[in-house]
């Protein structure tokens, strides 16, 4: 799915399930929120905290598309367009960073 589609396809559900968007602070805590839960997993998972049990059953892919969501809706009821804003930020990180991570010896 491209990144307009999935734009798109929020929207939709949005405007028939959803009712309508929240509004930009209550979706940036909850963006906060959602990151939080992917945070609290990967510590467990694969970070020194050990996992609790009520924590096992938890879907790292869920939680992220989780993440996705609320991201996408912001961007909604923002007007930003993130196909166009991903690839802008893209060029502007090669040209940055051409040579930067190739001659950080800490990823060697």
């Amino acid at each position: 799915m491209e990144i307009s589609e999935a734009q798109r396809k929020v929207d939709q559900w949005i405007k028939e399930v959803g009712v309508r968007y929240f509004n930009e602070l209550t979706n940036m805590a909850m963006l906060t929120e959602e990151v939080g839960e992917v945070a609290r997993i990967i510590a467990r998972r694969y970070g020194e905290q050990s996992e609790k049990e009520s924590d096992k059953g938890k879907d790292l892919g869920d939680e992220l598309a989780d993440v996705l969501f609320v991201l996408i809706c912001l961007a909604n009821q923002t007007g930003v367009d993130l196909e166009e804003a991903l690839e802008k930020n893209l060029a502007k990180k090669t040209g940055r960073d051409a040579l930067r991570h190739k001659n950080n010896e800490k990823l060697k």
